[in-house]
This record gives C-alpha cells, sequence and structure tokens, in this order.
C-alpha cells in the first residue's frame, strides 16, 4: 500500500475505484465495502484507492467535546488499511476550511477531477459535506455528469444489528472486549510508552509495564483485568493487564500495565502493543497486598488458559512501532 499525503503530488492512478471515510476501527463493515472496492478494482483492472483524513472529523467540528475517544490511532488504521490488501492510501487534512466545502465541490475537484475516479464505493448510509446534505440521490446525478459510477454496499449485520464503530465503542466502554473484537475482526490494542511506576508490582513478584498511551483520544476500554498479548521489539508475549486506579494500593491515579509473561527486561522508555484478548474480572479492592498477590496468582493461571485457547492473529506491523 502507498500513502500520498497531497493532493498535488498524486501519481495518475490506472481506473482507480475509489472509497471514502474516516474507517475508524477499520472494522467488519468497513472491510466489506474495502473486500467490494477491491473486487471492482480487479475486475476493471485498476487501482483500489482509500480516501481518509488525518484528522478525524468530530475532533475538529467539536473541538470543545472532550468525550470525543477513537478506536484506533493513525498508525493502527494506516496497518489495517495495508493489511486489507489496497493498493493506495489518500490522507486528507480535515481542517475547519476543508469541513465548509460544499459537499459538490468535494465531489467534482476530489473525486472526478484530481482522481479521476472511475467508480466511486459508498456504503449504504454515506452522506458527503456539511449537514450529510450529499445524499445518495443527489450523488447519483452527479456521477453522470462527472463520467463515474457509484457502487452502493449494504450494510453488514452481525446477531440482527448492524456492525459501527459506535457499537464497537459501547462494547469497549462495557468491557465487552470479545464483542469488540468479534466486530472488529481483529483484537483491539494500545499503543504506548513504558513510563516509571510506584513499582508495588515488583514487591509482590508480579513486575508490570506503566503504558502512557500515546494519543489523548484513544478509546480506552472498561476498568478491569484482561488476558492481553504483548508486541516488543519485534516480539510477541503473552501477559495480563490491569485497566484502573488500583485501588489496593490506594494510589487513586488512572493506569493501563500488563505483566508480561516469561520477560525479565529493563522497557522503560520504549514502545509496547498491548492486544487485548478477553476480560477476566473487575478491579478489586483487597484486604492487603498478600491478598492481592494470592488473586493475581490465580488471574495469572486462567488467563494462560484463555491465551492458549484464542489462536494468535497475524501480525500487522507494516512499520516499526512508533511512539510520540
Amino acid at each position: 500500500m502507498k500513502i500520498h499525503q497531497h493532493l498535488h503530488t498524486l501519481p495518475v492512478f490506472h481506473n482507480p475505484v475509489v472509497t471514502v471515510g474516516t474507517f475508524d476501527g477499520v472494522h467488519l463493515g468497513h472491510q466489506k465495502i474495502i473486500s467490494r472496492l477491491k473486487e471492482i478494482a480487479a475486475r476493471c483492472q485498476g487501482e483500489s484507492v482509500v480516501v481518509t483524513f488525518d484528522n478525524h472529523p468530530r475532533l475538529v467540528l467539536h473541538p470543545d467535546d472532550d468525550t470525543i475517544r477513537l478506536i484506533n490511532i493513525n498508525q493502527r488504521k494506516f496497518e489495517r488499511l495495508a493489511a486489507a490488501g489496497i493498493d493506495h492510501l489518500v490522507v486528507l487534512p480535515f481542517t475547519p476550511e476543508f469541513a465548509r466545502t460544499p459537499w459538490d465541490e468535494f465531489i467534482r475537484q476530489t473525486i472526478a477531477e484530481t482522481l479521476k475516479t472511475k467508480v466511486l464505493v459508498v456504503g449504504y448510509d454515506h452522506r458527503f459535506g456539511s449537514n450529510r446534505e450529499g445524499s445518495r440521490e443527489k450523488l447519483l446525478r452527479l456521477a453522470l455528469e462527472y463520467h463515474f459510477s457509484v457502487e452502493e454496499v449494504d450494510e453488514l449485520l452481525v446477531d440482527g444489528l448492524e456492525v459501527s464503530s459506535t457499537r464497537i465503542r459501547k462494547a469497549l466502554n462495557a468491557g465487552g472486549i470479545a464483542e469488540a473484537n468479534r466486530l472488529l475482526g481483529y483484537e483491539y490494542s494500545i499503543t504506548g510508552r513504558v513510563v516509571r511506576g510506584n513499582r508495588i508490582g515488583h514487591q509482590i513478584g508480579f513486575p508490570t509495564a506503566n503504558i502512557q498511551t500515546d494519543d489523548r483520544y484513544k478509546l480506552i476500554a472498561a476498568n478491569g483485568v484482561y488476558a492481553s498479548r504483548v508486541e516488543w521489539n519485534g516480539q510477541l508475549y503473552g501477559g495480563m493487564s490491569n485497566i484502573g486506579i488500583r485501588p489496593t494500593i490506594n494510589d487513586n491515579k488512572f493506569a493501563v500495565e500488563v505483566n508480561i509473561f516469561d520477560f525479565n527486561q529493563e522497557i522503560y522508555d520504549e514502545c509496547l502493543t498491548v492486544y487485548f484478548v478477553g476480560r477476566l474480572r473487575d478491579e478489586i479492592r483487597f484486604a492487603s497486598l498478600g491478598d492481592l498477590k494470592q488473586q493475581i496468582a490465580d488471574d495469572e493461571n486462567k488467563i494462560r488458559q484463555m491465551l492458549c485457547e484464542k489462536p494468535i492473529p497475524a501480525p500487522v506491523s507494516y512499520w516499526p512501532q512508533e511512539c510520540h
């Protein structure tokens, strides 16, 4: 997959088959659209092109809303799109000025004149432009005028409900890792730098890496104890993660920490990605560190078994891990 970040330096695509979206999550619904995109490109001997944005539109349109959280940071989103097998990713800056662009002007300038789109693939409910003014009927009229065709992809249903980023966010906020992973089609993850903690884990025999996430808008799943896989330096390890405030030690500071199984290295300031496989239990306050230690030992046994029962997914890290 080739990444293009400037419209004025784009190459000339051959019979480009194009789709446009934010693709937060690159979930199964998005993957259905991308699969259709690739099928059409193969049929017309063209190239598959995904157009996305470097800022999520909601962050630009609602800058004072501090509740906005995203499933994937850009690097992970790009990796998922690359894993889907597309030819080109065009990343447009989403700015307040861009947000005010009339939808029909975007279709004319970007879709028709710049990309020279042969087929535009859209989701069944996709609407272009400010206030979603670009309806399907209006789009079809412009497509006829600018000589490209439109392919509409039906929604994907799981358990009778549409797969959507909103549904996945709700699952993560409720601790429903298994549900979120099922809708994503892969394991939800957090990437960040290892920072120094209070070293209580070392004292009780379960040292943890404390993760400082690399994007303030990254959605963090609900508090609790999770079975995890940990990617470090190109290697994948099993582990158990805790998200929360660590009530037993009266810390009351939110933290994401992971105990990496069969691992004994100093990795402060290094970058880790933690993949969440399943949720084991709620975060609990224990009467003593001894009780906490016993519970963690029990957790480890259960989590090792959980990880054995879950096959390791294919890797998607096409670029070296980076933390900011």
